[in-house]
């Protein structure tokens, strides 16, 4: 049982480096790599412009992850009490389509958009290598904080509040 879950996770290395170039190397302090899109209701995303002067989390997730789903409605909370500064959250799918991201993003019930990123494009562009990956970008398109794999409120908080500063 527990095999399937992991199946995935340890396959996603070679899923986003297929197709070419392997995964960036993005890090604290690194300009957000620039990317379009769209979001579930087809409202076009062009990041981190889109964005500009207001901090974002940029979560990396797809259905099949485990943590994904716990962590998301865990964000939707951490959104929320931190509405007042502006704070933004992107749910960017990786490697799904849109079908399969419209009844997940509806049966969680989350108060953020949800964007298709069907080809993983944007998921290798940022070096994304395992989900849930999350980034942390500051207003400027500046990225802040990375939080790869599982985390709990208390860590989103830890990298919000610098992120906030």
């Amino acid at each position: 049982m527990r095999l399937r879950y992991l199946i995935p996770f340890l396959c996603l290395p070679w899923l986003c480096a297929c197709g070419g170039e392997p995964p960036a190397k993005l890090n604290t302090g690194d300009a957000a790599p620039a990317f379009k899109t769209v979001q579930l209701d087809g409202t076009p995303v062009d990041f981190p412009a889109a964005f500009a002067g207001k901090p974002v989390v940029l979560r990396f997730w797809a259905d099949w992850c485990k943590f994904c789903e716990p962590e998301m409605k865990l964000l939707d909370t951490v959104r929320q009490r931190h509405a007042k500064s502006g704070l933004s959250i992107l749910a960017v799918n990786a490697g799904q389509d849109k079908p399969t991201v419209a009844a997940f993003m509806q049966r969680l019930g989350v108060s953020y958009p949800a964007a298709l990123d069907e080809s993983s494009k944007i998921a290798k562009s940022y070096g994304v290598v395992g989900l849930p990956t999350s980034y942390l970008i500051d207003g400027q398109g500046i990225v802040r904080g990375k939080i790869i794999g599982e985390a709990d409120a208390a860590m989103f908080e830890r990298h919000i509040q610098v992120l906030l500063k």
